[in-house]
């Protein structure tokens, strides 16, 4: 811990910029990690065949029953389709899905600005590290090379941090980024298979003469 706080302190003013950021993206972590374990918790993959299979028998207040607690993502979608069945069912989905989408990618912008931003600030710091050392050369004179050195040493310690930063940021990223894909896809499967669903027994009863 004591030489943590030493680095931190030789690493100069850039570094606590660079606390702020490690902390931002830490939260961000924290806080999605704890979102996917929640939404796999409501995942409900047996609720959603059987929401399917009513509605190929078009028993649409079943399906009301039966959904009623469900916090299932593609529940909702789903069930946003078949409540607007009558006028659009394909954009009610469309709009359910943008919806579940922006909760999904929420603070994803801020970690990634997290992820581009550390290791700029971390080169910033060097720099302004070096430069300091060539003034410190120019008062010092040759003579004294370890002071340059030694102030060369510090300055790229912000760039260490700022990498560190970014790479332990950038695979829960990449992670979180594959699970929000996944769910797409997941959405689009299902969102489609409502859709042909309920074409057939559009279909079925145009060919009766009765309504769906």
């Amino acid at each position: 811990m004591e030489t943590m706080m030493n680095l931190f302190v030789k690493g100069g003013p850039v570094m606590y910029p660079l606390l702020a950021c490690s902390i931002i993206a830490m939260t961000v972590v924290i806080e999605r990690l704890l979102f996917w374990f929640r939404e796999d918790m409501r995942r409900d993959q047996s609720l959603v065949e059987r929401v399917l299979s009513l509605c190929q028998k078009g028993n649409w207040e079943d399906v009301r029953e039966v959904v009623s607690g469900s916090r299932d993502f593609i529940v909702r979608i789903l069930v946003t389709g078949i409540l607007h069945r009558d006028f659009s069912m394909v954009k009610a989905m469309e709009s359910a899905a943008a919806d579940e989408m922006k909760r999904m990618r929420r603070f994803m912008a801020v970690l990634d600005t997290m992820i581009t931003v550390a290791p700029l600030l971390g080169i910033f710091g060097t720099v302004l590290g070096i430069i300091s050392s060539f003034d410190l050369l120019g008062m010092a004179g040759i003579e004294h090379p370890q002071a340059v050195t030694a102030g060369i040493a510090q300055a790229l310690i912000t760039t260490a941090a700022g990498l560190a930063i970014a790479i332990l940021s950038v695979f829960p990223y990449n992670y979180f980024n594959t699970r929000v894909e996944n769910a797409a896809m997941v959405i689009e499967k299902y969102a489609t298979s409502l859709e042909i669903v309920y074409q057939k027994l559009d279909q079925d009863h145009v060919q009766r003469g009765t309504d769906p």
